[in-house]
């Protein structure tokens, strides 16, 4: 199925309004897995012509989207990844771990970005990031399309990289540490390895791994996850 392309209309308008000079899409990938970090990307592209064939990460085919992510790497004015753990999302919450993961991201770039394309409904960014949301981003936006595919190849091959490693019965390569069937069963045979993050709700339907449930505790992460929309758009 043919997809409209990116462009960079909402870009133009953030340097038309903001006076913006440098402008970073940001996207996210592994928000709903059971396993593994939230990985975040943001790039800076400039205004040039994207790649042929960029769009949301999801409707490209695994063996387009490796070939892709190699191509925007040397093509992309800059880009850098952040992580946050199972281990700190599980502390944070999601929110909090989102932010964490986008910053890391952000302040790796050479150079600190004016304003900020956050794909999503959602600022989970907020002060003092310039940040407009715009859903749908990854379709719609050539700096967060091109953020999408660089950040979904990183993390699929990381998970990819657990189960030849180790972790063969979970099939991350497959799922990428989201829910499948091999996935759940091999939780329910093996109990959560450390990768998983131990505060989701899975573990409430598997008895012989419930007690490994953590509960974050965090009045300041709580907040954070419970508030859901940080800081402000423009």
């Amino acid at each position: 199925m043919p997809y409209e392309p990116p462009t960079h209309s909402v870009e133009r308008s953030i340097r038309a309004i903001t006076g913006a000079k440098i402008v970073a899409g940001v996207d996210e990938v592994g928000r709903g897995a059971w396993a593994g970090p939230v990985t975040v990307c943001a790039a800076v592209t400039g205004l040039r012509r994207a790649p042929a064939g960029l769009t949301d990460s999801k409707l490209i085919t695994p063996k387009r989207r490796t070939a892709l992510a190699a191509e925007l790497q040397d093509w992309v004015t800059a880009y850098a990844l952040g992580d946050a753990s199972p281990e700190e999302i599980d502390a944070l919450g999601m929110t909090a771990a989102l932010r964490l993961a986008a910053v890391r991201a952000l302040k790796g770039l050479p150079v600190r970005p004016d304003a900020v394309i956050l794909d999503g409904k959602h600022d989970y960014l907020g002060s003092p990031w310039q940040v407009r949301t715009v859903i749908k981003g990854d379709q719609s936006c050539i700096a967060v399309a091109a953020a999408s595919v660089i950040a979904k190849v990183r993390r699929d091959a990381l998970m990819g990289e657990l189960e030849a490693e180790r972790y063969a019965a979970y099939a991350f390569g497959a799922n990428a540490g989201y829910p499948s069937p091999v996935h759940k069963a091999a939780l329910e045979e093996l109990g959560p390895t450390p990768y998983h993050r131990l505060s989701w709700s899975y573990l409430d339907a598997m008895p012989r791994w419930r007690h490994l449930k953590k509960v974050r505790v965090s009045a300041e992460a709580a907040a954070l996850e419970s508030g859901g929309q940080l800081g402000f758009d423009f």
